[in-house]
């Protein structure tokens, strides 16, 4: 297993985190603010052709592994760009298995998105990019099913602290596109991708808090010198790039097993889940892994960060504030990361015991 990027994944690399420099960033976040979106950086981004990477070239899409958005989301993190690409990404993906996928949603110009959670009473919650999305695709009952194209998707956002494109969405007179338990899975499937590219993006998001803390202490003088001299604030920085990279390394990790789990849309090879072997290549598990781990990464970088700042930290002219509020946004999409943590360690076949618990001395 061989986690570094592939030539042409720094290529991508490279490529995306030019377009997100010069598209995105901090002012446009604040520019897309509350909804979350904004349009005109979509509109530019078709033309990269990244809305359909991830589609099967069968289908007219780019055919990108889950390895390869990693790569993208992640650019996409780290200058907080004001777009739903991971959710149409995913969603796409998730189309394309059961034929759904159209011309419109491959080209980008109907954005899709994924209600993580069944619908509770034909409606569809806290939807990630529904307030960004003219169509979402979501499981009712034990049916997957394509919601009723909205022109006006916003109109229905939730505010949230994170400026995310939240909103509820109505499924009366959804499509349905699969039913049973093929559908569950598949739907299944596609959460976990997602869980993947957001730990992507958190990684991104805590990836410039490090820059912009390390960046603001070797600027910031106090008593002479750059506040970065002292070792009060060298404590608080110190250990976060370490903390990022294993969460970098975690979610890559977790894109190589989604990889390795379906190969040209086929089930490919199982998974291992073997605690007392350190043995983990289960993408299930993984993918939870990687949210997890990603999201404390982001909110403990964003926090170092923004108390190194000062009181300039927590003031609405300062970048870091707006990752600060994403990264703990993105984190709590899905629900509390104590009970994805419980459903994580549910996963494993033995339970961890204590020597104190088995009546050890």
């Amino acid at each position: 297993m061989d986690l570094n990027l592939t030539k042409d994944q720094e290529t991508i690399r490279e490529v995306f985190a030019a377009f997100f420099e010069g598209e995105t960033g901090p002012i446009r976040a604040r520019a897309a603010e509350p909804v979350g979106m904004d349009a005109a950086a979509w509109e530019r981004l078709l033309e990269t052709g990244a809305p359909s990477m991830g589609a099967s070239e069968a289908a007219g899409g780019g055919g990108a592994s889950l390895a390869d958005l990693t790569v993208v989301a992640t650019e996409a993190g780290a200058f907080i760009a004001p777009l739903p690409f991971v959710d149409h990404a995913v969603t796409t993906r998730l189309l394309d298995t059961v034929n759904a996928c159209d011309d419109g949603m491959l080209a980008g110009t109907t954005i899709v998105g994924l209600a993580l959670c069944p619908a509770i009473d034909g409606i569809a919650r806290t939807v990630p990019s529904g307030a960004a999305a003219h169509r979402v695709v979501a499981i009712d009952g034990n049916r997957l099913v394509l919601d009723r194209p909205v022109d006006n998707p916003s109109a229905g956002h939730l505010a949230n602290h994170g400026c995310l494109p939240l909103a509820h969405r109505d499924l009366t007179g959804a499509e349905v596109v699969a039913s049973g338990p093929d559908a569950l899975a598949k739907h299944a499937r596609a959460v976990d991708e997602w869980r993947t590219l957001t730990a992507a993006t958190l990684v991104g998001i805590a990836r410039s808090a490090v820059d912009l803390g390390v960046a603001y202490v070797m600027e910031r003088k106090q008593f002479g010198r750059p506040i970065g001299s002292f070792q009060a604030v060298q404590h608080q920085l110190a250990d976060l790039p370490g903390l990022v990279d294993g969460a970098g390394l975690l979610t890559s990790k977790a894109a190589w097993a989604g990889d390795r789990a379906t190969v040209d849309g086929l089930a490919g090879e199982p998974g291992v889940l073997d605690v007392d072997s350190n043995d983990v290549t289960d993408f299930v598990a993984l993918a939870a892994m990687a949210l997890v781990a990603a999201g404390e990464a982001a909110t403990t970088a964003t926090d170092r960060s923004l108390h190194v700042h000062g009181g300039y930290g927590f003031s609405e002219e300062y970048d870091i504030q707006l990752y600060y509020r994403r990264a703990r946004a993105l984190a709590y999409v899905l629900g509390d990361p104590a009970r994805e943590c419980r459903r994580l360690a549910s996963m494993f076949p033995t339970p961890f015991v204590y020597a104190s618990e088995a009546g050890a001395t």
